[in-house]
Protein backbone atom coordinates (compact mmCIF):
# COMPACT_ATOMS: atom_id res chain seq x y z
CA UNK A 1 0.00 0.00 0.00
CA UNK A 2 1.49 3.61 -1.24
CA UNK A 3 1.48 6.57 1.31
CA UNK A 4 -0.91 9.11 -0.09
CA UNK A 5 1.24 12.08 1.45
CA UNK A 6 4.09 10.53 -0.27
CA UNK A 7 2.31 10.70 -3.29
CA UNK A 8 1.03 14.05 -3.24
CA UNK A 9 4.56 14.82 -2.86
CA UNK A 10 5.84 13.17 -5.73
CA UNK A 11 2.86 14.65 -7.93
CA UNK A 12 3.54 18.15 -6.88
CA UNK A 13 7.38 18.19 -7.58
CA UNK A 14 6.48 16.48 -10.93
CA UNK A 15 4.43 19.54 -11.34
CA UNK A 16 7.13 21.86 -10.49
CA UNK A 17 9.73 20.49 -12.53
CA UNK A 18 7.57 20.68 -15.47
CA UNK A 19 6.72 24.45 -14.62
CA UNK A 20 10.44 25.11 -13.69
CA UNK A 21 11.38 23.49 -17.39
CA UNK A 22 9.21 25.45 -19.47
CA UNK A 23 9.76 28.76 -17.16
CA UNK A 24 13.76 28.41 -17.61
CA UNK A 25 13.15 28.02 -21.39
CA UNK A 26 11.40 31.11 -21.76
CA UNK A 27 13.69 33.23 -19.95
CA UNK A 28 17.22 31.05 -21.23
CA UNK A 29 18.24 29.84 -17.44
CA UNK A 30 20.61 27.22 -16.85
CA UNK A 31 18.64 25.01 -14.87
CA UNK A 32 20.25 21.40 -14.35
CA UNK A 33 17.44 20.05 -11.99
CA UNK A 34 14.81 20.92 -9.35
CA UNK A 35 14.54 18.42 -6.45
CA UNK A 36 12.81 18.45 -2.99
CA UNK A 37 14.84 20.08 0.25
CA UNK A 38 14.91 18.01 3.17
CA UNK A 39 12.06 17.86 5.38
CA UNK A 40 14.87 18.90 8.30
CA UNK A 41 15.72 21.51 6.48
CA UNK A 42 14.24 24.89 8.06
CA UNK A 43 15.84 27.97 7.55
CA UNK A 44 15.11 28.45 4.31
CA UNK A 45 12.34 27.47 1.59
CA UNK A 46 14.92 27.66 -1.16
CA UNK A 47 18.06 27.22 -2.65
CA UNK A 48 19.92 27.62 -6.10
CA UNK A 49 23.51 26.50 -6.64
CA UNK A 50 25.66 28.25 -9.17
CA UNK A 51 25.81 24.55 -10.88
CA UNK A 52 21.87 25.17 -11.69
CA UNK A 53 20.48 22.86 -9.39
CA UNK A 54 17.71 23.97 -7.39
CA UNK A 55 16.13 22.44 -4.00
CA UNK A 56 12.33 23.62 -3.10
CA UNK A 57 10.64 23.13 0.17
CA UNK A 58 7.47 21.39 -0.25
CA UNK A 59 5.90 21.09 3.23
CA UNK A 60 4.79 23.26 5.85
CA UNK A 61 7.41 24.00 8.36
CA UNK A 62 5.49 22.68 11.35
CA UNK A 63 3.27 19.99 9.80
CA UNK A 64 4.23 17.09 7.05
CA UNK A 65 1.50 18.67 5.06
CA UNK A 66 2.71 20.38 0.99
CA UNK A 67 2.53 24.43 1.09
CA UNK A 68 0.41 25.91 -1.14
CA UNK A 69 1.56 25.08 -4.80
CA UNK A 70 1.59 28.91 -5.05
CA UNK A 71 4.06 29.52 -2.58
CA UNK A 72 6.20 26.50 -4.36
CA UNK A 73 5.83 28.44 -8.04
CA UNK A 74 6.93 31.99 -5.76
CA UNK A 75 10.23 30.54 -4.70
CA UNK A 76 11.08 28.29 -7.50
CA UNK A 77 10.75 32.40 -9.30
CA UNK A 78 12.93 33.23 -6.82
CA UNK A 79 15.32 30.57 -6.91
CA UNK A 80 14.78 30.60 -11.04
CA UNK A 81 16.47 33.92 -10.97
CA UNK A 82 19.42 33.00 -8.96
CA UNK A 83 20.87 31.14 -11.78
CA UNK A 84 21.13 34.70 -13.41
CA UNK A 85 22.28 37.20 -10.36
CA UNK A 86 23.46 34.76 -7.26
CA UNK A 87 22.37 37.71 -5.09
CA UNK A 88 19.39 40.00 -4.10
CA UNK A 89 20.56 43.34 -6.14
CA UNK A 90 18.21 45.15 -8.14
CA UNK A 91 18.90 43.62 -11.52
CA UNK A 92 17.54 40.49 -9.91
CA UNK A 93 14.48 41.48 -8.24
CA UNK A 94 13.58 42.95 -11.70
CA UNK A 95 14.22 39.26 -13.37
CA UNK A 96 12.18 37.63 -10.22
CA UNK A 97 9.41 39.97 -10.95
CA UNK A 98 9.33 39.22 -14.95
CA UNK A 99 9.78 35.53 -14.11
CA UNK A 100 6.86 35.90 -11.67
CA UNK A 101 4.57 37.61 -13.98
CA UNK A 102 5.41 35.31 -16.88
CA UNK A 103 4.36 32.52 -14.42
CA UNK A 104 0.89 34.06 -13.48
CA UNK A 105 -0.08 34.98 -17.36
CA UNK A 106 1.07 31.28 -18.22
CA UNK A 107 -1.42 29.97 -15.23
CA UNK A 108 1.14 28.54 -13.49
CA UNK A 109 1.40 30.77 -10.55
CA UNK A 110 -2.09 31.16 -8.96
CA UNK A 111 -1.87 33.08 -5.42
CA UNK A 112 -4.40 33.05 -3.25
CA UNK A 113 -6.90 30.26 -1.68
CA UNK A 114 -6.80 26.92 -2.96
CA UNK A 115 -9.86 25.10 -3.70
CA UNK A 116 -11.08 23.10 -0.42
CA UNK A 117 -13.03 19.57 -1.63
CA UNK A 118 -15.80 19.14 0.07
CA UNK A 119 -15.35 16.27 2.84
CA UNK A 120 -18.24 13.88 3.01
CA UNK A 121 -19.48 12.87 6.40
CA UNK A 122 -17.93 9.35 7.16
CA UNK A 123 -20.06 6.75 6.78
CA UNK A 124 -20.69 5.62 10.64
CA UNK A 125 -21.54 9.40 11.58
CA UNK A 126 -24.45 9.21 9.04
CA UNK A 127 -27.42 7.44 11.21
CA UNK A 128 -26.77 10.02 13.84
CA UNK A 129 -27.02 12.66 11.14
CA UNK A 130 -30.18 11.13 9.61
CA UNK A 131 -31.61 10.83 13.36
CA UNK A 132 -30.66 14.67 14.15
CA UNK A 133 -32.67 15.69 10.51
CA UNK A 134 -35.76 17.22 10.39
CA UNK A 135 -38.82 17.14 8.08
CA UNK A 136 -38.99 19.95 5.33
CA UNK A 137 -42.08 22.40 6.25
CA UNK A 138 -45.45 21.48 3.78
CA UNK A 139 -44.88 23.78 0.68
CA UNK A 140 -47.88 26.07 0.57
CA UNK A 141 -50.75 25.32 -1.33
CA UNK A 142 -51.22 26.32 -4.88
CA UNK A 143 -54.09 27.55 -6.21
CA UNK A 144 -55.96 25.03 -8.16
CA UNK A 145 -56.03 25.65 -12.20
CA UNK A 146 -58.77 27.82 -13.44
CA UNK A 147 -61.34 25.02 -15.28
CA UNK A 148 -60.59 24.22 -18.59
CA UNK A 149 -56.95 24.55 -17.93
CA UNK A 150 -54.32 22.15 -17.67
CA UNK A 151 -52.28 21.24 -14.77
CA UNK A 152 -49.06 19.62 -15.62
CA UNK A 153 -47.22 19.85 -11.89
Amino acid sequence: MSDPAQEARGRALERLRRHAELLAGAFELPLASVDAESPRVRRRYGICYADGRNRIRLHQLRSPDLLKYSVMVDTLCHELAHLRHLNHGPRFWRLYRRILAYARRQGIYRPGPEPVPARAAPFAALPHAIARARPRPPEPRQRPAPRGQLELF
